[in-house]
């Protein structure tokens, strides 16, 4: 059985310094060594982050998905890895084995192609909204899933060729669920598994300015982009109700409603939608596509 060769790309704006030190530092101490590792700065020259990582300064900031995907093909063109493991700058590793045991996944199933970290706070609680399941009541339920969380996972550099990288025009929001039902729809599969924890501060995604219009926005592209025509309507209309019923801010409704019409006015990228045996695969795992 190879195992698979690890690399590691993080993307940091340069704002939170010590959390990014502690990071690098969990990488370095896991018993496996990463491969490569690729520190990408958006819109930060990394003047100030010591490391032995591979630096890469960019003067605009591309967003998230942007970014990683700087890192991602760096990776892809070199063919240095086989794996890659992408992690939030302000989370960490809180075990020293995360790699050894994300290396042994991937070389058991050659089908593997994305695995979803458990995101667990400071006092190893795991939020609902962590949970890459629509029954999130019992974190520690490992299994196939239809989707993962972007602050800590592990993408099949094969199945990166294949299903092509992040949406990067997105630039905040729905990026994940947007790769993941090109895996899916691909024959890959999502693995959640909590025994790989990455801590992270319970922080609300209201927080960044664009929150509300970039939801909304790119749940019309997603839509769009990957559903038959017939759940358009279908899986807009149901995200339409919840956010209203969820959503107590005047504010955030305007921009929530601001981004929609957006959405619906603008070029969402090339259209691919997902095959309807892909939906009865993602219904049989316990998440259709219209919630």
């Amino acid at each position: 059985m190879s195992l698979p060769r690890i690399g590691v790309v993080i993307v940091t704006m340069g704002t939170r310094p010590r959390e990014l030190e502690a990071l690098l530092a969990s990488v370095e101490k896991q018993d496996v060594p990463a491969a490569r590792v690729i520190l990408v700065g958006n819109a930060t020259p990394l003047t100030e982050v010591t490391t032995d990582a591979t630096k890469i300064p960019l003067e605009e900031n591309l967003g998230c998905p942007g970014g990683r995907n700087v890192g991602l093909e760096l990776l892809r063109d070199s063919d240095d890895v086989d794996v890659v493991i992408e992690l939030d700058d302000d989370g960490l590793l809180i075990a020293d084995d995360v790699f050894r045991k994300v290396q042994q996944l991937f070389a058991e199933d050659s089908k593997l192609g994305i695995i979803g970290f458990r995101v667990a706070d400071e006092h190893g609680d795991t939020e609902r909204r962590w949970v890459p399941r629509l029954r999130a009541d019992d974190p520690m339920r490992r299994g196939l899933v239809t989707a993962f969380l972007g602050g800590g996972h592990a993408f099949s550099m094969p199945m990166l060729r294949q299903t092509g990288l992040w949406a990067g025009e997105f630039f905040f929001g729905h990026e994940e669920s947007d790769l993941a039902w090109r895996a899916l729809d691909a024959g890959w599969k999502i693995l959640y598994e909590p025994e790989l924890v990455l801590q992270h501060p319970k922080t609300s995604p209201a927080r960044h300015a664009v929150y509300y219009r970039f939801t909304a926005r790119n749940r019309v592209w997603l839509a769009r982009r990957r559903l038959p025509v017939l759940l358009i309507p279908v899986y807009l209309g149901v995200w339409i109700l919840l956010t209203m019923a969820r959503t107590r801010s005047l504010m955030g409704l305007k921009a929530w409603w601001g981004g929609f019409f957006e959405g619906v006015r603008t070029s969402c990228g090339p259209r691919k939608p997902m095959k309807w045996r892909t939906v009865w695969r993602m219904t049989r795992l316990g998440r259709p596509p219209i919630l």
